[in-house]
């Protein structure tokens, strides 16, 4: 133990400490083992996977029963199991298109080697057409099966020869490459946890900080395919994290997608704000993510979960007056005319355009849980915008303008009120609504004590730290000793 220099200090910490009420959780990465006896990677908290059980339980089943929805654009935007995702989302989800929908998921999944997938696609095209000659077990799809198979192991035996040479040989960066090219293979297999494996067993050979944003954006794919947000989330700040030293013109173009993974990720967890700002921080010129996100898909998050938690001045600040975000707007433009009607208040015609956009939207592989909610939450907000300006408001002429009925309108209203999102009353016999009167008093007084404890708990850490300076109890980064220095002193160890 180590002797405080003077009751004051230790007096000092102990206070500044139950005033903060630090509380840390170290987390450490975990590693069991297979069946085959190796180590089995694990990644740290893995708590996301209930969340999201629970989330897609939650979710009620839905079907689109007539889309102007193009499936041409699904095939040209996105490659690889990206396409087959959201080709399949739609086959389930709207019988129209089911059958077409299929057949070119299962002509993008014949460029692959992941038979179990086409053994599927199959079964369900020969129960929607009732044509056995498409089923799993026809003579083509038996024969396609058992030469990809083949094909599938010698490719593996032959990266899997490699990589045992790279290890014999000692070479670095050998051995990562051929980490990296087997979890390519797993993944063209639709094995996605064995690729996860094989990407996260590279991670001791990153040499580099290019290495270690590859890995951490090999692991975001993976873990994308697989819907686990959090650890998507974790990695991108792993990768940010790297990327701290470099040249903002050498990491421009890895943040954008980097970008566009935490945005996807913070949405689907239901933080929209955050999700807005990631979106609205890419760059269309550096936005070629085939295998996870395409341009349009960036424009309509991102204009979505702005309108639905950003307010006038930060929509108009960060969408509107961003000129590198209106190259994505200019993709689509319905999604565009809509952040423009909502900041014009013109809120009946942007509403209007979301209920059209309705049927494309729910058939999006990621957006299709969140429609509902992004749709209430914008409505709330334009609401909310609406009364703000005035005193009292008449019902009726607030219903024409939202296009609802008076009854309705009611409700919606009530509910605000209720979760304090607006301060208002509402006389039901006379149609208006009122604004509540605050006690500016009563306010500025309010402020006052915020701002005094805020200076009070400024002036205690200040007085800290120099206590803490003048009696040489700084914490300082640890290096790591040389051979000539030999071990720490004791006066080192101790902190003193």
């Amino acid at each position: 133990g180590c002797a405080f220099p003077s009751f004051l200090v230790a007096q000092e910490c102990l206070n500044y400490a139950a005033d903060l009420r630090f509380s840390c959780v170290f987390v450490k990465s975990k590693e069991k083992m297979d069946a085959t006896g190796q180590a089995e990677y694990e990644e740290p908290m893995q708590v996301d996977d209930a969340a999201n059980h629970l989330e897609e339980a939650a979710v009620e089943p839905f079907v689109v029963e007539n889309s102007n929805f193009e499936l041409d654009t699904v095939v040209m935007s996105y490659e690889g199991l990206a396409r087959v995702q959201r080709l399949l989302f739609v086959a389930a989800h709207c019988p129209v298109l089911e059958v077409e929908a299929l057949k070119m998921c299962l002509a993008t999944v014949q460029q692959t080697y992941n038979t179990g997938l086409y053994a599927n696609i199959r079964k369900q095209l020969q129960q929607c057409t009732q044509d056995v000659r498409l089923g799993p077990d026809s003579a083509e799809a038996v024969e396609f099966v058992q030469s990809t198979n083949r094909k599938a192991a010698i490719r593996f035996e032959r990266l899997d020869a490699d990589l045992k040479s790279y290890r014999s040989n000692s070479l670095k960066e050998s051995i990562r490459r051929g980490y990296n090219d087997i979890g390519e293979h797993y993944i063209d297999t639709g094995d996605l946890r064995s690729a996860l494996k094989m990407y996260a067993r590279s991670r001791d050979y990153c040499t580099s900080t290019k290495h270690v944003v590859e890995l951490c954006r090999n692991i975001i794919k993976v873990n994308v395919f697989l819907k686990k947000w959090g650890l998507v989330y974790s990695h991108f700040l792993k990768a940010e994290s790297a990327l701290e030293r470099e040249k903002p013109e050498e990491k421009l173009p890895v943040m954008t997608r980097l970008n566009c993974a935490a945005g996807l990720a913070q949405m689907n967890m239901g933080e929209y704000k955050l999700a807005a700002q990631y979106f609205l921080q890419a760059k269309i010129e550096y936005c070629d993510n085939p295998d996870m996100l395409a341009p349009v898909n960036v424009a309509i998050y991102g204009s979505l979960c702005a309108l639905a938690s950003l307010d006038r001045q930060e929509l108009h600040q960060l969408v509107i007056s961003n000129s590198a975000f209106k190259q994505f707007l200019e993709l689509d433009p319905q999604i565009r005319e809509l952040v423009l009607k909502f900041y014009n208040s013109q809120y009946a015609k942007c509403l209007k355009i979301l209920d059209q956009l309705r049927s494309t939207l729910l058939l999006d592989l990621y957006l299709s849980d969140h429609y509902n909610n992004l749709y209430e939450k914008i409505r709330s907000r334009a609401l909310i915008q609406y009364f703000k300006p005035y005193v009292s408001a008449d019902l009726g002429k607030m219903a024409e303008a939202f296009n609802t009925t008076v009854d309705q309108l009611e409700v919606e209203l009530k509910k605000l009120i209720l979760s304090r999102q607006m301060s208002a009353r509402i006389d039901s016999h006379a149609r208006v609504i009122y604004a509540r009167k605050e006690d500016e008093r009563a306010a500025v007084f309010r402020k006052a004590l915020e701002v005094g404890e805020e200076y009070q708990w400024r002036v205690k850490g200040l007085l800290l730290r120099a206590a803490m300076q003048k009696h040489k109890m700084a914490v300082t980064h640890p290096t790591a000793p040389s051979e000539q220095d030999g071990p720490p002193s004791s006066s080192m160890a101790t902190g003193r």
